[in-house]
């Protein structure tokens, strides 16, 4: 039976060939998410470690962050790393220097004005030279390091995207104006931030700690030991040698670097986690084009096996040899996958690295034990659980029956129990779905669309029938005898076409469903702008930091500026526990009104004028609030007061939470806190005159962002329609598997009817009408499975909306009617083209031999 089994897979190669790519191309995915994601941690493990090199042990403080790099701008007047601490601590016996470090943001214009890297990794450090004048962190590239508060050096990449050589003026800046500095010297750097496409600006050790802190005080220090230095014990002496304070906390390099492997690794394990639900989806569409496929090889080898059965072969036996014959399958074509993934894998890592630019940290390709074995055993399960049915079907064809019939039909009974089985997860995956989207519990929408799409995927053979005899009047009055032949075709055996469409169902869903979502939120999100938002510009970070407090004054002093408000988050405490801490949005109770729609549900409208608090019934349902409640809260500046709720706000995303007035909150900030943004409303509305003006009032500072509603918009359907395509690129391996599954599906069909041909062609059906007879039964499969899947998409999509009222304003499901014509008319496209090759295989076939072939 073994030997008969290889037999039939040499035999059939040419049958089980789109089936094996099916197999190739999801193992592909597997390894090569695998592989991509262990060479970046591993890539990623070797660049930080670099990083911890010559550091014995690292004390940070917690608390100086710096202004304009933490949110909270937490600038403590506690405790504090000073010159005095530094020279302390590197007097210790096992430390051979200490080395004091600053960091904050710092923004570097181009010659046009444009920031140089995006906003989050726009880093600013000290340079700390030796007694040779170089600073070992940052090898010089050129020239020299900065010595004044006049000069600057900026890292070599930088430095070339801006186009700026030693001695040229750069314009930088960190939260305020911009200042005009000398490039005295390029810079060498592994940090992870610029690597990945931020900038690296160094200044001199008190103009850095004059920006970002106060003079003569560290974020951090490092301590690189002596030759030969225990670890643990100079740890324990810089700890006594440091003030002892909660917020100065010291660890040794070795731990520090422990963390940032166990950070990189949990990073990586989310990538390859979402990578690999790309890969499930692609093999379970490989699935049904497995168990096709094997379906009708038993079917058109129906007399051989049952031969086999009257000259003695068992029921186990004739399982066997079909899943021998899979696991043939599935191993050739899962070695051939994982080296496919190793190639993809390179590749990717190739394209990151060069015309992406993706700044992604190089090194070798990483292919573990775990890789192989993992990607060959997915692959060969696979097949193999996908060829069980067909080999159970197979081992129960009596051998009488089988000799006197080419295939044999389904039972009553197992249709029946089918439908039963479809039915159920039907309606139990319709009742999660609709429970968890009034519930708007994810959880539940998911579980529910999950038992939906099964229900339906086993209920497709009873679907098929009646959908596509839909299109029989317009088969038959456009086509003729091919287009009724067609649909009688396609529906001759509900299980293989349901089989078919079910693939390309799949990906038609999912993309539906995420094209429908992205559309939801885009028009959400433009409403909520448009509603909630009077002013015509917002001047914020692009890092997302806090504004310089100055930028308030130079702004309200703009030409064109009718009114304006500060937005400013302040943390207070509200128990004995840190975590009862509540946020505050301070903002101008005098023009508010004027920048912000405020609609009161209950309490008063000049709440705000009144000194109290306006909270937004969101927060209220949550906490409990109610007008007229009474909050005990201990300030930033450890200030105690008390506030009293004055109205509930009807659902505002421009004054979300608990809105305070700014005269009351805003004077109990920490020193140096600015605001996280400013609403603008002009005189004559929002003009380019106005947002000059702006520009120009922050100093032309290229970390500040001057948007109006148009950009607010566009901003935010560029981040949907940049998640969209990367979603839409993962689903392109499934959809190109459910393709397969349609060429393999005609192509073996095309074989098993060539004496039905074969006669019609004897009968006077030309070459034109066989093409056209098998290129419409592959169109009426295409749009069937397009039609089915367009529909649970939008139905998943409908639930997925419901749950994510709370977070999006007014979310409302919206259906894009020429994006859903469009994946129908592609699903159609997909049709025709899979049958090009069925379609002309079947044309050129011998009548005579068609006819007599068994």
């Amino acid at each position: 039976m073994y030997r008969t089994a290889l037999r039939n897979v040499l035999a059939h190669k040419g049958r089980l060939l789109m089936t094996m790519l099916a197999v190739l191309l999801g193992t592909a995915f597997v390894s090569g998410a695998l592989v991509f994601t262990d060479t970046l941690g591993n890539a990623l493990r070797t660049q930080s470690s670099k990083s911890y090199t010559d550091i014995a042990v690292t004390v940070s403080d917690r608390d100086a962050v710096g202004r304009g790099y933490d949110h909270t701008g937490r600038t403590s007047s506690g405790a504090a790393l000073t010159e005095d601490t530094r020279k302390a601590v590197a007097a210790l016996p096992g430390a051979a220097e200490a080395r004091g470090v600053v960091s904050g943001f710092a923004g570097i214009a181009d010659k046009k004005g444009a920031l140089i890297g995006d906003g989050f990794s726009t880093t600013g450090t000290n340079y700390v030279p030796g007694a040779d004048g170089t600073d070992p962190r940052y090898p010089l590239v050129d020239g020299r390091g900065p010595r004044t508060s006049g000069e600057i050096a900026l890292d070599a990449k930088t430095a070339e995207k801006g186009g700026y050589k030693v001695g040229d003026t750069v314009r930088v800046a960190v939260n305020g104006p911009v200042m005009e500095l000398k490039l005295t010297g390029t810079l060498h750097t592994n940090d992870p931030r610029v690597l990945a496409g931020g900038s690296l600006a160094a200044f001199d050790t008190a103009t850095a700690q004059q920006l970002y802190l106060n003079p003569g005080r560290y974020a951090e220090l490092d301590v690189k030991g002596k030759p030969g230095a225990d670890d643990t014990a100079l740890l324990a002496a810089v700890k006594q040698a440091v003030p002892q304070d909660d917020s100065i906390v010291a660890k040794t390099g070795r731990s520090l670097a422990e963390e940032q492997d166990r950070m990189i690794a949990q990073g990586t394990k989310v990538l390859s986690t979402f990578l690999m639900g790309f890969a499930a989806i692609a093999l379970f569409v490989g699935i049904f084009i497995i168990a096709n496929t094997f379906t009708m090889l038993v079917a058109q080898r129906t007399k051989e096996l049952a031969l086999l059965r009257a000259v003695g072969a068992s029921r186990k036996q004739i399982t066997r040899s079909v899943l021998v014959e899979a696991l043939l399958v599935g191993l050739t074509a899962s070695v051939a996958g994982l080296l496919a993934g190793v190639g993809i894998a390179a590749g990717l890592q190739a394209l990151l690295n060069g015309p992406v630019d993706a700044n992604l940290p190089d090194g070798p390709l990483v292919v573990s034990p775990s890789t192989v074995i993992a990607s060959i055993g997915v692959g060969v399960l696979v097949t193999v659980l996908a060829a069980w049915l067909p080999a159970r079907r197979a081992s129960r064809i009596a051998p009488v029956a089988a000799m006197s019939s080419v295939e044999q039909p389904a039972t009553q009974k197992s249709l029946r129990i089918r439908n039963t089985i479809g039915l159920l997860f039907t309606l139990a995956g319709a009742g999660a779905l609709a429970a968890g989207a009034s519930g708007k519990e994810v959880k539940l929408v998911g579980l529910g669309a999950g038992a939906l799409l099964i229900g339906v995927f086993v209920l497709t053979p009873l679907l098929a029938r009646p959908l596509i005899a839909l299109f029989a009047p317009l088969l038959r009055k456009v086509y003729g005898t091919p287009g009724k032949l067609a649909q009688e075709n396609a529906i001759r055996n509900p299980r293989r076409t349901a089989a078919t469409a079910s693939a390309l169902t799949i990906g038609v869903t999912l993309i539906t469903a995420l094209t429908v979502v992205g559309a939801s939120v885009n028009k959400a999100v433009d409403a909520a702008t448009a509603d909630d938002l009077k002013a015509d510009f917002t001047v914020a970070m692009q890092n997302g930091s806090m504004l310089s407090p100055d930028v308030a004054g130079q702004i309200a002093k703009a030409p064109g500026v009718s009114a304006m408000s500060v937005t400013r988050s302040v943390p207070v405490e509200t128990g004995q526990d840190d975590s009862d801490r509540e946020w505050l949005t301070a903002v101008d109770a005098a023009t508010i009104d004027q920048l912000a729609t405020v609609k009161v549900k209950d309490g008063s409208a000049d709440a705000l004028k009144q000194g109290r608090l306006m909270v937004s019934s969101g927060t209220a349902e949550r906490n409990h609030y109610k007008v007229g409640d009474t909050l005990a809260v201990t300030y930033p500046d450890k200030t105690k007061g008390s506030l009293t709720i004055g109205a509930v706000l009807e659902a505002n995303t421009a004054l979300a939470g608990i809105v305070a007035p700014d005269n009351v909150v805003g004077p109990h900030a920490l020193p140096g806190a600015g605001p996280d943004k400013v609403l603008v409303k002009g005189v004559h509305g929002a003009d380019e005159k106005l947002k000059q003006a702006l520009r120009d009032a922050t100093g032309g500072n290229p970390l500040i962002a001057v948007k109006g509603e148009k950009d607010i918009k566009a901003e935010s359907r560029k981040l949907v329609t940049d998640m969209l395509n990367m979603m839409y690129g993962l689903l392109g391996m499934s959809v190109v598997i459910a393709v397969l599954g349609v060429v393999n599906t005609m192509a073996m069909s095309v074989f098993e009817r060539r004496r039905e041909i074969g006669m019609l062609r004897a009968i006077g059906l030309d070459r034109i009408g066989i093409r056209r007879m098998v290129r419409l039964e592959s169109l009426l499969i295409a749009l069937f499975g397009g039609a089915v899947g367009i529909g649970l998409g939008i139905l998943v999509a409908w639930a997925g909306t419901r749950t994510m009222a709370d977070s999006f304003k007014n979310m409302t499901t919206v259906v894009p009617p020429l994006q859903i014509v469009g994946f129908l008319v592609a699903a159609a496209v997909i049709g025709l083209l899979a049958a090009l090759w069925p379609a002309h295989r079947a044309a050129r076939m011998d009548i005579l031999g068609a006819i007599k072939s068994e």
